[in-house]
């Protein structure tokens, strides 16, 4: 069997927040996964910082690894902390370091090929 090299996640963190801590922004990611429509970056943001309002892709999770986080949508905002993972709302939001944090972004982009839904309950032929 043929695997490829996998990263260290803790190893990233430590990279990435020493980055964060040193960035004017206070803020550095890493895309360490990338296969076809399927995204995992390391994110990491310093006490404060923010990703500003954002569209959220078809599909993604938000893992916290380390810190406090707080994820904001118009409909209200959730509090995460380290060991916490939570769907992403199919909405505009936006992140933001409530203690300097680490967060791992699973994201779908985009799907390969067109998904054809049959509804099986529809009488006759789909109009």
């Amino acid at each position: 069997m043929d695997l490829d090299l996998t990263d260290n996640l803790t190893a990233l963190a430590d990279e990435h927040l020493a980055l964060a801590r040193r960035g004017e922004h206070g803020r550095s990611a890493h895309l360490f996964l990338h296969d076809g429509p399927l995204r995992q970056s390391v994110i990491a943001l310093t006490e404060g910082a923010e990703l500003e309002e954002h569209n959220a892709p078809p599909a993604a999770s938000l893992q916290v690894l380390r810190g406090r986080v707080r994820l904001r949508t118009d409909a209200g905002a959730v509090e995460l902390e380290a060991g916490q993972v939570m769907r992403v709302p199919q909405a505009r939001h936006s992140l933001a370091a409530l203690l300097d944090s680490v967060v791992v972004l699973t994201s779908v982009t985009a799907t390969p090929e067109p998904v054809v839904v049959y509804d099986t309950r529809r009488v006759g032929n789909p109009a």
